[in-house]
């Protein structure tokens, strides 16, 4: 299935041109334990409905970013850099999978 994605510093691409990261998930603010460690690295929650996903521009400027995607649409409601997050407070993780968020971090998932 195609769709468009929106990337934040380019425009509307062709979702070929992406990476998919996973969902965007919470981190502890403290040392986890093997449990917590264990649901944070291997469960999401995978909702058929809008959630929020980790995207990567690899055909483009090559910046992570993050969207809010309809997974049973496929449809991308909103996309933002992951600077933008930060005023959301410290649980956000603000360290997209394989890489270093922003522009050019050079890494491909």
């Amino acid at each position: 299935m195609s769709f468009v994605v929106l990337c934040p510093n380019c425009g509307a691409r062709e979702v070929t041109d992406f990476e998919f990261g996973g969902e965007l998930v919470t981190r502890s603010k403290e040392r986890p334990s093997k449990r917590e460690l264990s649901a944070y690295n291997y469960f999401r929650r995978n909702v058929a409905g809008v959630q929020h996903e980790w995207w990567y521009h690899r055909a483009g400027c090559r910046a992570w970013f993050v969207a809010e995607r309809d997974t049973r649409t496929n449809v991308i409601l909103s996309t933002r850099l992951p600077e933008a997050d930060a005023s959301a407070g410290p649980t956000v993780n603000a360290r997209p999978p394989g890489g270093t968020p922003g522009v050019g971090s050079g890494t491909a998932a």
